[in-house]
């Protein structure tokens, strides 16, 4: 958008005031969303930036849930560890095992804001994530048997004490949304996508039980790319939660893929670095789609279509034109059709379709479709094609794009991202948006229209 005092310059939107003093955010899911033992904390993650809080228990824990009302609870500045760190209990209070996606969020939701003119935004966090947990113990109803099955009902309870705990200082307080990071354990369940936006209709009326707000709960969720392990197996819950966005627009949104992260050697868990990416992706959505009020989607096909050899899939980009990060090491270890793939894969009646050359196209800004050149003729033919969507093998030493250095990669993977420029305030990482994991049919159209 242009700026300046010239009479043709269209004039810049009012940044829309804070929905509350205290915006909260609910963090959920699995091993991914409470952190990894043993791992270090960074600096800037142990040191207050802004004005963001958690809650503090004080000296309560449980079972049972304590009593929202007691005069232990009290805000704090939100530092990480969100609490101090767990002995290997996976279930709440004593859920958190190292430096959550949380800290780096909530900095970069208020950086975001500041730079656009805003005085402040703060954000309280909550963090009720199981790890290894799968959705039925996370959900509404589950059952707390002392080992699993607390999350839900935990973080009604944090909504509850923070609720008082504003009122009672004067601010107002509502939720935001639900962030989920989750999909290892429900990595073949094919009833996932209808699980995730249960989760985000059960918060929104709870939610809004407590704290009165009319506006509804955002499920925010990202991609697993690593669970089952098994060389060219796909991932339901992958697909899944990208699907949930868009069968369900306004109510939940795929911030994305996670395989651009550096990981540990396992290729499942994240670094502390990769939280922290993690955490500012979400947090940049959050600053979009909540903050903002915006239409935001992530990088994602819109429709695909072929002709001859050559199979067009035209991408939403959030941020053009696309680009190939050639950083990032080509996927390793699928089928030796698609090497040439980075990342893309064809399948004609069945069986692995050979991919001679895969190629950017349009023009300038415009540059939204790749061009995916295969062996044989797919126009008219029972074809499908997929991004980062079968499993391969694990990078080997491999450093990032911004410095960092790991010991692998995760499974599913590819090149293929957008230009936005953002540069993370915790991280200095630069955070364009890579393309989602997917599997479509050829032709295909997508159920949402691309907007800008």
């Amino acid at each position: 958008m242009a700026c300046g005092g010239g009479s043709s310059a269209p004039a810049k939107p009012k940044l829309p005031a804070p929905a509350w003093d205290w915006a909260g955010v609910i963090g959920t899911g699995q091993s991914l969303s409470v952190g990894v033992m043993g791992t270090p904390l960074s600096a800037g993650a142990v040191t207050p930036m802004y004005n963001n809080l958690k809650l503090s228990l004080g000296t309560l824990t449980a079972p049972p849930i304590p009593d929202p009302t007691s005069s232990e609870l009290s805000m704090v500045p939100l530092v990480e560890p969100i609490r101090p760190l767990s002995a290997g209990t996976a279930e709440w209070p004593a859920n958190i095992f190292g430096e959550t996606p949380h800290a780096a969020m909530a900095d970069e939701i208020t950086a975001l804001y500041q730079a656009a003119g805003g005085s402040d935004y703060l954000t309280a966090h909550t963090v009720v994530g199981e790890s290894g947990m799968p959705m039925t113990a996370i959900e509404k109803g589950a059952t707390d048997d002392g080992t699993k099955g607390r999350a839900y009902a935990a973080s009604l309870f944090e909504v509850q004490a923070i609720h008082n705990l504003a009122t009672a200082a004067g601010k107002t307080h509502g939720v935001g949304a639900v962030v989920i990071t989750h999909g290892e354990a429900d990595a073949g369940n094919t009833e996932y996508e209808s699980q995730l936006f249960q989760m985000q209709s059960d918060y929104t009326a709870d939610v809004q039980a407590i704290t009165g707000q009319a506006e509804p709960v955002l499920l925010l969720v990202s991609q697993q790319e690593s669970v089952p392990q098994q060389a060219g197996s796909g991932s339901a819950s992958t697909l899944a939660e990208w699907q949930v966005g868009l069968d369900h627009p306004g109510a939940a949104i795929c911030t994305g893929p996670k395989y651009q992260y550096p990981y540990f050697s396992d290729g499942v868990h994240l670094t502390t670095p990769g939280y922290e990416r993690l955490g500012e992706k979400y947090a940049e959505v959050y600053y979009h789609a909540v903050v903002l009020g915006e239409d935001w989607q992530p990088l994602q096909p819109i429709s695909a279509d072929a002709s001859g050899n050559v199979i067009s899939v035209h991408f939403h980009v959030p941020v053009g034109p696309l680009a190939w990060d050639d950083a990032l090491v080509a996927p390793q270890g699928v089928a030796p059709e698609w090497v040439n793939g980075r990342g893309f894969e064809v399948t004609l009646a069945s069986a692995p379709e050979m991919i001679q050359s895969v190629a950017i196209t349009g023009t300038g800004g415009n540059m939204d479709t790749v061009q995916i050149t295969c062996s044989d003729t797919v126009e008219g033919q029972l074809v499908s094609v997929a991004y980062a969507y079968s499993a391969g093998s694990a990078l080997t030493s491999t450093p990032d794009p911004n410095g960092y250095s790991y010991d692998n990669g995760t499974l599913r993977w590819g090149q293929l991202r957008d230009s936005d420029p953002i540069v993370g305030q915790l991280s200095g990482a630069t955070q364009p948006n890579y393309a989602v994991s997917f599997y479509i049919p050829v032709p295909y159209t997508s159920p949402l229209p691309a907007t800008n």
